[in-house]
């Protein structure tokens, strides 16, 4: 009985509460009472956020949530992604549906508090993973083995005092099994009602052999398979399409077929205009402007090719009673296939001459008014030439060899690590040699405004652009070693002291395939340059744990760091901890933080790519009307060439952090959390957004780079920079409640919640703040309400699940001219599962999610490339039935 008590205690301990993200750190009296009753010797256990070690009866200052996998698992939470956007604190999900187009390799990324995934600081069994390499700033999602997770804690607080740079917004801390013992195979599928695609299938097999406390050793080792289809966008009508002028959405593009057209006389049109264009993909433009615009989000994918294999071995030994020795491997891999629409060929110098049989009015298309026989500089997409297709793979090792125990009175932790993150990204379908079009359409065998001959669809599939272009790698060698005791025992209590260093070195570099990149203007590489960088970084940290008198504690931390490349940075925290009764426990605390540039921060390579938007050049097309000599198929409601990439001149982000909560348990069956927090960035890390440059020509004219001749925009520049500030605020709230066992069983209810008060943060230094609480501001929305509430009940072998998801509504994004459109409405989903346990070997869990089958709400957002909702909060698929079985022998 003991043993149950005090297990069921370390779960709430590590949870802050019995349930999903209850944020509560009071333990109940009576089971603090039995705990206390306890003969033998207190049981201590790690906690995400404090080096030292804590006693069973003992809570920490922080706001900790904590997600078990047994109760993820039963809502239907497929990947560690789906896992996190069921924290309300966290304000955006980063998966593989932002890869179409965007070229993040398929990462899956947290974002507490809003600030940014590279100020989340990810690690596994407390220690760092290797970055994602193509930007080296966040670790990708992906390589988490979910198969292998006990639990997934949660600090709601900065924690640079403790782990140094990047845990300014919080720290999620993945928990994999210590020890097992037998064998499991899990088997899961998830099925959507809708038509088109996205269904999902996962296996997973657990073994471990020999027991850790009786047999002095255990081996464990865990394979997890997952793969999601495609979904097209074409498959749900909410997304087939940016055309819905009725509703203020028109985001298409000028490169289109049949070709668009402008002429050394200043003519410009679309010989398919007067017949209507070519329906549904080319439409006459809305403008009224003689051509055609493309609908290209027709193309696109809303969930992309989706695989992830990971492995997780682990050795543990017993070396004498005190001591255990670790040697662990993880092995992932992940690969993600995206389309999205054949490739746009404007601004290459694609001309048309008038010995072309394809030149208006030479008999096979059709005549324009005003020509007579001048060069034509061509606007394409060939469409024959099928999807933009690129496969990313990322992989990722870690080998780790660590010792703990206890010496001479101290608890003592120490490690050695390697980490490998590599990432390559290739054609494989769509993509067109430049040259090869040129020369096709030049000489007059390719056809832009309409069919092909079969000469000229020979040439165009041999023109096809296909293998590696870019390859990057992450390398990081880190030692790192802690202790901590009680110093001495107080009036009020022990005196808990930490200690402790760790050295790391990093390194990266991306290599570009320019051979190849070069060849294809749409890929974004075309001139981008091989990059590399490396750093060492060394840090000591302390922590001290003072009982100031009985029930009031006082947590002290510093931490100091010192980069090899932009020098060094301290740290400190206080953390107050008063339990005035056993019924309401107060905390509070104060901390500095910061954030490294990341080596991709610093040495990515530049590259030009597209805007996500379609904007009007402000000199050669301002208001929407070219100027003498303007090509309006390139300066007019068209999408843009950006240069972004690493800046070497970035220097570090600074944070300071305020906490204040309160814990109340009037009952031992309640427990309700509040917890306020105030952050402020300094010197924030980032690129511009699009809409900021081309919202204010005036304000950033020095980013604007035209030809020599200025008839051409080259490209905005928009690489990574200090900007401004960033000011948020707001609240955590927490309700669990365990009613008393009855006749019909357990019921319990739990809610999480966050409410952002305040969201401001500035462009640049010194300048006007932008308000994005409760509206879309530049690139996203931050929600003001977010919640998750579960209803679960259990009888026996029987137990189900009610759960809910919320997202408030927000202000939709503005037009160029600062209108906002309407208002986005809430976004609400239920699920339901129920799960039965047949004996101990055997167990089903079956379950829907999106039970209402309710689609995302309308919004205009063009950030990403889906269009008619937004990918980074919302799930396309609609109702999704799953089952889940396992079988343990």
């Amino acid at each position: 009985m003991i043993e149950k008590v005090l297990s069921a205690a370390v779960r709430r301990l590590c949870a802050g509460g019995a349930l999903l993200g209850a944020g509560v750190l009071a333990l109940p009296a009576q089971a603090q009472a039995q705990a206390s009753a306890a003969s033998q010797p207190m049981q201590k256990v790690e906690i995400v956020g404090t080096s030292i070690r804590q006693r069973l009866e003992a809570q920490t200052a922080l706001p900790i949530t904590s997600l078990r996998a047994e109760d993820f698992a039963k809502q239907g939470l497929s990947t560690v992604q789906e896992v996190l956007a069921t924290i309300p604190m966290n304000q955006t999900s980063i998966g593989s549906s932002q890869s179409v187009g965007a070229g993040t390799g398929g990462r899956a990324t947290a974002n507490l508090r809003g600030l940014g995934g590279d100020k989340t600081l990810v690690l596994l069994n407390g220690r760092r993973l290797a970055n994602q390499p193509f930007f080296a700033d966040t670790v990708d999602l992906n390589i988490i083995p979910v198969a292998a997770l006990e639990r997934v804690e949660v600090l709601r607080d900065g924690a640079s005092a403790i782990y140094g740079s990047d845990a300014i917004g919080g720290v999620i801390n993945f928990v994999t099994k210590r020890s097992y013992r037998g064998m499991e195979v899990s088997v899961e599928a998830y099925e959507p009602t809708g038509s088109g695609g996205g269904d999902e299938q996962r296996i997973n097999v657990i073994g471990g052999w020999g027991d850790l406390a009786t047999d002095g050793y255990n081996l464990l080792g865990i394979v997890d398979l997952h793969r999601q289809s495609p979904l097209m966008a074409a498959d749900r009508d909410f997304a087939r399409t940016g055309v819905r002028p009725e509703r203020g959405l028109y985001q298409t593009s000028g490169t289109t077929f049949p070709a668009n057209f402008f002429s050394e006389e200043g003519i410009s049109g679309n010989p398919s205009f007067a017949s209507g264009c070519r329906p549904p993909y080319s439409i006459p433009n809305l403008s009224g402007a003689p051509n055609c615009r493309f609908d290209s989000t027709q193309f696109i994918d809303l969930i992309p090719l989706t695989k992830q294999e990971t492995f997780l071995g682990r050795f543990s030994k017993k070396l004498g009673a005190d001591h255990t020795a670790t040697l662990e491997y993880l092995h992932s891999r992940s690969t993600n296939e995206a389309r999205v629409a054949p490739p746009p060929l404007a601004g290459i110098g694609l001309t048309m001459s008038n010995t072309s049989p394809f030149y208006p009015g030479r008999g096979i298309t059709p005549a324009v008014a005003g020509l007579a026989g001048e060069p034509l500089d061509v606007s394409w997409r060939p469409l024959v030439t099928g999807k933009r297709e690129g496969l990313d793979v990322s992989l990722s090792d870690r080998l780790l060899a660590s010792i703990e125990g206890t010496l001479g009175g101290w608890d003592y932790s120490a490690g050695l690590s390697y980490a490998v993150g590599r990432a390559r990204s290739a054609f494989t379908n769509g993509y067109v040699i430049d040259e090869r079009i040129i020369e096709g359409v030049g000489n007059g065998l390719l056809n832009p405004f309409g069919e092909q001959t079969p000469a000229g669809n020979d040439f165009l599939s041999q023109s096809l652009l296909k293998g590696e272009y870019l390859r990057a790698r992450i390398k990081s060698a880190a030692i790192d070693v802690k202790a901590s005791r009680e110093l001495t025992t107080l009036p009020a209590g022990p005196l808990g002291f930490a200690i402790g260093g760790e050295f790391r070195r990093d390194e990266a570099g991306y290599r570009v395939n320019r051979a190849l990149a070069s060849q294809a203007s749409s890929s974004g590489y075309a001139d981008a340059q091989d990059q590399s960088g490396s750093r060492n970084i060394g840090a000591v940290f302390t922590e001290l744990n003072i009982p100031v008198i009985k029930d009031l504690e006082v947590n002290l931390a510093a931490r100091y760091d010192d980069y090899t490349d932009f020098g060094h940075s301290f740290n400190p925290k206080v953390a107050l901890r008063w339990q005035p009764s056993k019924q309401v426990l107060l905390r509070g605390s104060f901390n500095k933080g910061f954030r490294a540039p990341t080596l991709y921060d610093l040495h990515g390579p530049q590259t030009t790519t597209n805007t996500g938007n379609p904007w009007n050049d402000p000199v050669l097309c301002p208001g929407g009307t070219p100027v003498p000599g303007a090509n309006p198929n390139l300066a007019c409601d068209q999408q843009q060439k950006q240069r972004q990439g690493g800046n070497p001149d970035v220097k570090p982000e600074r944070s300071r952090t305020y906490s204040a909560g309160i814990v109340l348990e009037p009952t031992p069956e309640l427990t309700l959390s509040l917890d306020y927090w105030d952050i402020r960035l300094k010197d924030q890390i980032s690129a511009l957004a699009e809409e900021s440059v081309f919202g204010n020509y005036q304000k950033y004219q020095n980013l604007y780079f035209y030809n020599a001749a200025r008839t051409r925009l080259d490209y905005v520049l928009t690489i990574t920079q200090n900007l401004g500030e960033v000011k948020t605020r707001g609240v955590d709230l927490g309700l669990l409640w365990r009613l008393p066992r009855g006749n019909l069983g357990n019921f319990t209810l739990a809610v999480d919640a966050t409410y952002v008060d305040r969201y401001d943060y500035q462009n640049e230094r010194n300048g006007p703040f932008t308000v994005n609480a409760g509206r879309f501001a530049d690139a996203s929305p931050v929600f003001r309400w977010r919640h998750n509430a579960s209803l679960g009940w259990a009888n026996g072998p029987f137990g189900m699940t009610l759960s809910n998801r919320y997202l408030s509504g927000y202000d939709d994004q503005p037009d160029e001219n600062g209108v906002v459109p309407g208002r986005v409405g809430h976004y609400s989903t239920w699920s339901l599962a129920g799960t039965y346990a047949a004996n101990q070997k055997v167990s089903v869990t079956a379950g829907v999610k999106n039970l209402l089958n309710d689609d995302p709400p309308f919004t205009v957002q063009s950030t990403a490339f889906q269009q008619g909702y937004d990918p980074r909060y919302t799930d396309p698929l609609g109702r999704t039935f799953y089952l889940r079985a396992t079988y343990k022998f």
